[in-house]
């Protein structure tokens, strides 16, 4: 039998019909808007509404993501998803970590976060150029969820020695997918979408929606 919260979840979902998208980020946008393609819900960016920013004051790619998805429910009045990514090197002790959009400075370029990597790793062999994209991904019904849905995807590979190909954004291009011999921005966007970090968070995302309510339509 379902709890009091999870019938409060599926009441507030049927009713919405419209979730918020908690990013700025055209990339992550049009990605997300792309893997939840189909499903009988209506994406909104967040850009659409008047949003602020929030300061991603988390430690942890969870604590930042919650952080998002609360903003955007706070000031859109819809349930909201949100997710907080980055890149691990183990070369460098997991950095960027949670820093990955912000690793060359505040206003930094995903050029700028692509040299300074590549920077900090001079030197670096290709046995030990071993990395991960992760990316957890939060459902709030409120802002004032206490239970929110919290996924994790984690996409391994390693780090190139220069930029190949030109599809994705921010780390793509130095990242090598060891599955398909090439870099996530040599990859088509549809293969991308079935492989990534993302794509396996969003998916676990929607199975564990559908699981206290049933969302039409499928994404997979």
């Amino acid at each position: 039998m379902p709890t009091g919260q999870e019938r409060a979840n599926s009441a507030n979902l049927h009713s919405a019909r419209q979730i918020v998208l908690a990013s700025s980020n055209p990339g992550k946008v049009r990605e997300i808007s792309e893997l939840l393609y189909g499903l009988d819900t209506g994406i909104i960016p967040q850009s659409e509404f008047t949003t602020p920013d929030i300061d991603e004051s988390g430690l942890t790619f969870v604590e930042n993501a919650i952080l998002k998805a609360r903003n955007a429910a706070h000031y859109c009045g819809l349930p909201s998803i949100a997710d907080d990514s980055g890149l691990e090197v183990d070369a460098l002790n997991g950095a960027p970590g949670i820093y990955s959009s912000r690793y060359a400075g505040i206003n930094a370029t995903d050029e700028d976060n692509v040299q300074k990597l590549l920077t900090d790793l001079g030197g670096v062999p290709e046995y030990r150029r071993s990395a991960r994209f992760q990316c957890v991904m939060v459902y709030m019904a409120h802002e004032f969820d206490p239970t929110p849905v919290i996924c994790q995807g984690t996409w391994e590979g390693s780090i190139l020695f220069a930029p190949r190909g030109t599809n994705g954004f921010g780390y793509d291009p130095i990242f090598y997918v060891p599955t398909h011999y090439c870099s996530s921005a040599e990859l088509p966007a549809e293969v991308k979408n079935l492989i990534s970090h993302r794509a396996q968070a969003l998916r676990k995302l929607i199975a564990a929606l559908r699981a206290c309510n049933p969302l039409r339509g499928s994404s997979e």
